[in-house]
Parts: structure tokens; C-alpha cells; sequence
């Protein structure tokens, strides 16, 4: 199945950049004034989701879900629950950090609802790539970004082994109230740094350069 891609409307600088991560089969869905970057990203929509208090309702577009403004969701979290709905496995997004701190969480908080669900989800901005890595799998960090950083935002994370990085850990525990894995590097270009852990999820957040 094709790939969710969701757009909301934070910043976007590095156009090129977001449209390298493209595939010729993704779903684009634009979440209200995300509908703003269309025209720079070359992509039309094929999904309109919003509540069209920040951006005009689309006139000519008919495949539209026209949300309430009262509502518990945000458009970017309504979109992932849609696409979940729709049975898409596989989710990127981008313009959804930025600006509002409280937007920037709840959309980052996502990619944990998606990882829940057994889904895999990426963010993506012009500054780094965010997601999670859960129990029991491994995950490896190229030569090329500048830092790589854990976060542990659900309370707990256990067995956490790191190897080929400059900070390197064996079954260690990271916890909310002492984020230390912050700023790690990959030690040489010719090793990945390799991430495990055995319990929990950590959110994972590589650093360009």
C-alpha cells in the first residue's frame, strides 16, 4: 500500500529537501493552510483535511473533509487517525513542528500513537528527521547527520544499547526527568550507529548538519 503523507502548515525553507523524501505512490493529504506549501512542493493534493479557520476552503477540489472548529482533534491529529482508518500502514509528515510549542508536541506525540498501532511513522522539517524506535527493534543512524538524540516521552525505556556512536551505552535506562541521550554522534564514516532497546519506546531525532 502507498505511503500517507501528511503536510500541515509550519514553515517549510527547504523545499528541495522535503521533495527528496517523496515517492511516486504516496497519498498527499493537506491539512488546511498546509494547502499554502502545494504550489512550492509541486504536489497536488489528494486529500483536503481541515477546519478552514486558518485557510480558504478549496472551491474546485471536491475530496474534502471539512472539520468542525469545536473539536478534541487537531486537523494534523485528525489525519493520522484517517489514515490509519483508511489502513495505511506507513506515514510522513512535514510542517507540523514549528510555531506553537503545544502543536508541535501533540504532532510529535503522534508518531507514538502511530507506533501503538503498529504503524511507522515518520516527521520531517528542514532541521532533522523525528521517530520512534520501540522494543525489540533496531535502528541505524548514517554517517552525515550531525547529532542523533533519545528522548524517552512515554516513562519508561530499559535495555537501551548503543554501539558505533561517540556515546556509547549497554543496557541502560533513560528516564523523562534526566534526558542525558541528547547530542550523540556517529563515531566514524565507516560504522552506523546501532540503537536497541528492550522495553518501551524512545523518540529518536537525527540532526542535519
Amino acid at each position: 500500500m502507498s505511503r500517507f503523507v501528511i503536510i500541515g502548515g509550519s514553515e517549510i525553507r527547504n523545499y528541495e529537501l522535503m521533495k527528496g523524501y517523496f515517492r511516486p505512490d504516496d497519498y498527499f493529504v493537506y491539512c488546511d493552510c498546509g494547502l499554502r506549501h502545494a504550489g512550492s512542493l509541486g504536489i497536488e493534493p489528494s486529500l483536503v483535511i481541515g477546519d478552514f479557520d486558518s485557510h480558504q476552503r478549496p472551491e474546485n477540489f471536491r475530496n474534502v473533509i471539512e472539520l468542525p472548529c469545536v473539536k478534541d482533534d487537531t486537523d494534523t491529529i485528525f489525519a493520522v487517525k484517517e489514515g490509519m482508518r483508511r489502513g495505511y500502514d506507513d506515514f510522513l509528515m512535514m510542517g507540523v513542528t514549528g510555531g506553537r510549542e503545544d502543536m508541535t508536541l501533540g504532532n510529535i506525540y503522534s508518531l507514538l500513537m502511530l507506533a501503538m498501532n503498529g504503524k511507522s511513522g515518520m516527521i520531517v522539517d528542514d532541521y532533522s528527521e523525528i521517530s520512534i524506535i520501540k522494543a525489540g527493534e533496531t535502528k541505524r543512524i548514517k554517517w552525515g547527520w550531525k547529532y542523533f538524540s533519545l528522548l524517552n516521552i512515554t516513562g519508561h525505556s530499559s535495555g537501551i544499547k548503543i554501539t558505533g556512536a561517540k556515546y556509547n551505552l549497554e543496557d541502560a535506562e533513560i528516564t523523562p526527568e534526566f534526558q542525558y541521550g541528547i547530542s550523540n554522534e556517529v563515531l566514524s564514516p565507516e560504522n552506523d550507529a546501532v540503537i536497541s532497546l528492550k522495553e518501551g519506546y524512545l523518540l529518536l531525532v537525527c540532526v542535519r548538519n
